[in-house]
């Protein structure tokens, strides 16, 4: 069974693209049939893909408007992974959306007819609660929070549940945190260190083991239009969304698991 992830925060700056890309090319290295979406205006993913947002025919802006159906967008990464790009014309495209009926239900519906067809589709949030993140969060079945350890990381995620549990309510029932990664990590950092283990104290296993370092070849890789296990696989970085993606897909099995 397919399993669709958003990676999401409303805090911008957590590495929310960095992993939605890495994280996708590890699952699709790691033999799982993976789509990444871009939904973010900047087009970031699209670009780290390996697809230039500036020449893009189709786009999930048009999926969303009903312009264009899922076979149309879909793209092949070098990458190993599917990829639905997007660019700065979802910026104009939320204001249409605006006025159309079951607005938050447009990318789950457009997804629909090709999610059997992957293991784990991982969408790429815009960095606040805007109208495209309330599209992810409909149409996800968990969410993976990307977060800094730093002053104020804690306090943003307590918000960021309480939007998750409110949406629950009205959108997704069936909507989770399946988990809370740590990006931009610094063992050297006190203070680093100390929010990480409030982080473990308070929220016990749904914070993953894997921690993401600061790391020079992970900062470079989407200028040169590649994943970090593209760009350079020994690195630390590369190590570290194998092993994120590993984590992923053993709770992914003992859900399957469960359910049965």
């Amino acid at each position: 069974m397919s399993r669709i992830v958003a990676i999401a925060n409303q805090k911008g700056g957590v590495g929310k693209t960095t992993t939605a890309v890495n994280l996708a090319a590890a699952l699709a290295a790691s033999k799982k049939k993976t789509l990444l979406v871009d939904l973010d205006p900047q087009g970031n993913a699209t670009m780290a893909s390996g697809v230039d947002k500036r020449d893009l025919e189709h786009s999930i802006t048009e999926l969303l408007l009903g312009e264009s159906d899922i076979t149309q967008v879909l793209r092949q990464s070098d990458e190993g992974f599917a990829l639905v790009p997007g660019n700065i014309d979802l910026t104009a495209a939320e204001i249409q959306l605006m006025d159309m009926p079951q607005r938050e239900m447009r990318l789950k519906h457009a997804l629909a007819p090709i999610r059997d067809q992957y293991d784990v589709i991982v969408i790429d949030c815009p960095p606040s609660l805007s109208l495209l993140t309330l599209n992810a969060l409909a149409a996800a079945d968990g969410i993976i929070v990307p977060m800094q350890c730093e002053y104020f990381a804690l306090e943003g995620l307590s918000s960021l549940i309480n939007t998750i549990n409110a949406l629950k309510q009205k959108l997704n029932p069936a909507l989770e945190i399946d988990g809370i990664i740590r990006t931009m990590y610094d063992v050297r950092n006190n203070l680093g260190n100390a929010v990480s283990n409030e982080l473990t104290q308070h929220f016990g296993d749904l914070v993953y083991r894997t921690m993401v370092p600061r790391n020079i070849r992970l900062a470079e890789a989407p200028s040169h239009g590649m994943s970090i296990l593209r760009y350079d696989k020994s690195s630390r970085g590369a190590m570290a969304y194998m092993g994120l993606a590993g984590e992923i897909i053993r709770r992914m099995a003992q859900k399957a698991k469960e359910s049965t």
